[in-house]
């Protein structure tokens, strides 16, 4: 059974003669009263202070778990984040490799299209000027031929402006001679 403050400040005791001081007994038991009471009262608040600090460490544990979820994420998310960014990279330096390789590829081959036009153009070069020679060395023959066969004689000379000359001969220039080509 429990005995509380008022149970012992409203305590009777039996007479007995010649027993003790009623009067001190009663104040003892008041006194015992009030200190019990006051210790009930402190160790309420304890109790009350104990439940508080309990909430607070179940607080404190839930917070401490959710920290720790988040953080779990929260690492998760940068794990794929790097990931993603790895293969975003590795994606991004394989095109820049592929266009880098068709770049450096449409520039050989225009420079190829560019020696082979060039050789193209010195070969006509070359045919044109072998075909201009020959046309030149075949007119140069023909004059010869044609002076061998036909001499200029009692016929007028011509000068270079295409009008008769009198008593004396010309030499003819031809538009293209030997020293010219």
């Amino acid at each position: 059974m429990k005995i509380t403050p008022i149970d012992i400040a409203h305590k009777a005791f039996n007479k007995k003669m010649f027993g003790l001081d009623e009067n001190q007994v009663l104040d003892f038991l008041q006194q015992i009263a009030a200190t019990m009471e006051d210790l009930i009262h402190e160790r309420n608040s304890l109790k009350e202070l104990v439940r508080e600090k309990e909430i607070s460490v179940n607080e404190l544990r839930e917070r401490d778990q959710i920290l720790k979820t988040t953080i779990a994420t929260a690492s998760q998310m940068a794990d794929r984040l790097r990931h993603d960014a790895d293969r975003e990279a590795r994606l991004i330096v394989a095109d820049a490799q592929q266009k880098s390789e068709i770049i450096t590829r449409d520039a050989r081959d225009s420079l190829k299209k560019t020696y082979t036009e060039l050789s193209e153009l010195k070969r006509a070069r070359m045919q044109f000027e072998a075909n201009l020679k020959a046309l030149a060395q075949a007119h140069i023959t023909l004059l010869e031929q044609g002076e061998k066969f036909m001499p200029n004689i009692g016929m007028p000379n011509m000068n270079i402006e295409g009008s008769p000359t009198l008593g004396h001969r010309t030499t003819e220039i031809s538009p293209l001679s030997s020293e010219q080509l």
